[in-house]
């Protein structure tokens, strides 16, 4: 049994044995294309104030004074009164001004 032959006859000529084949070939070969390691490219977003307080685990007074701090201005988007904030530079940003602290 050759798999070109297979994929190119139709199913309702197949035996049992030939479409069983043929399905277990083909759910092996798309587990083998979906097992890669893939890159994770999408970037990571919280939104307002609860969403900056989420993320750096504080009440919303704190994120409040965080976000006017400017410490994180460069993760913040801010279109009226919607913010959304770049999940992982607003915590390298807050990581690398607290860093110097003693």
């Amino acid at each position: 049994m050759e798999l070109k032959e297979l994929l190119s006859k139709p199913v309702w000529q197949m035996t049992g044995e030939e479409f069983i084949f043929l399905n277990r070939h083909a759910s092996t070969d798309s587990e083998a294309k979906t097992s890669q390691p893939v890159t994770d490219t999408d970037k990571k977003y919280v939104y307002g104030i609860s969403g900056i307080a989420r993320l750096f685990g504080c009440s919303i007074p704190t994120a409040n004074r965080i976000k006017k701090s400017g410490k994180i201005n460069r993760a913040i988007t801010q279109i009226g009164r919607k913010i959304i904030v770049d999940a992982e530079l607003a915590i390298e940003l807050a990581g690398h001004k607290t860093s110097g602290r003693k």
